[in-house]
């Protein structure tokens, strides 16, 4: 078998696993939605007064599509990793000709269409809900999968080093939820302390945030990095960072062989 048929074998099995776990599914749609009903049109913004949402509704488009694609890749992976390591199924991974990065590989590309269709569905209750007018740019496909591929590894990195699936998910919680809020998506840097501004850069999402609120909300006066326009400088970034991140993601996924 080649290694694209093992990687679409793997990820039609990761499909399948996961449209069955109905409860999966519905939190994963469900969640960024009540954050959206609650933030966008119970509490809204107020552009001209002080207080956590001062910014034109726009501007908050990169937070609530950071609730998919940084809570569901963590809480997913993690989870899968860890539920895998417990029924010993890489033993039985280990037995056929797939690698530990081509597991990882499909088990991404899953969290991606999954993901894909979970930000199709916030953009679309973001311009109904909020009145947010923004730039449907091309940036926003490339971003979106190589934040999946991003956390992907790092909810990998925690399924291996915790000891049980409750374990990994409290982790993706308290490293995910820090990062939501931490990471120029809800609170924009000027709200934080100047201290706190180096711990938001060593954030793979700020660059995330930063780079589709460039290309969602041009408004907004992202600074050019480094003489490169917001997007492309942004997207850079975080695509070093995603290289690194899966990497010691599939190098952290248990030897067996």
């Amino acid at each position: 078998m080649s290694r694209l048929r093992r990687i679409r074998a793997e990820t039609s099995a990761g499909w399948r696993s996961f449209v069955r776990r109905r409860t999966a599914v519905f939190f994963t749609f469900f969640f960024p939605v009540i954050l959206i009903v609650i933030f966008g049109a119970l509490v809204r913004t107020d552009p001209t007064g002080e207080g956590l949402f001062t910014e034109p509704p726009a501007y908050y488009v990169p937070a609530y599509l950071a609730v998919v694609v940084l809570f569901t890749p963590l809480s997913r992976m993690g989870s899968e990793v860890a539920r895998h390591r417990e029924g010993n199924r890489f033993e039985k991974l280990a037995t056929t000709p797939v690698t530990r990065g081509e597991w990882l590989l499909a088990q991404t590309l899953v969290n991606a269409v999954i993901i894909g269709l979970a930000s199709v569905l916030i953009l679309a209750l973001v311009v109904v809900l909020t009145g947010a007018e923004i730039a449907f740019s091309p940036w926003l496909v490339p971003y979106i999968l190589v934040g999946v591929v991003c956390f992907c590894g790092i909810g990998a990195m925690l399924g291996s080093y915790t000891d049980s699936q409750d374990g990994a998910i409290a982790a993706s919680n308290a490293i995910g939820l820090p990062l939501l809020f931490l990471s120029e998506t809800f609170i924009s840097l000027e709200q934080l302390p100047g201290w706190f501004e180096p711990l938001v850069n060593v954030s793979p999402l700020t660059y995330f945030a930063r780079g589709v609120r460039a290309a969602t909300f041009p408004e907004a006066g992202t600074a050019d990095v480094a003489g490169l326009e917001p997007a492309v400088a942004n997207f850079a970034i975080l695509a070093v960072l995603a290289v690194i991140a899966f990497g010691l993601g599939a190098r952290s996924i248990p030897r067996t062989d």
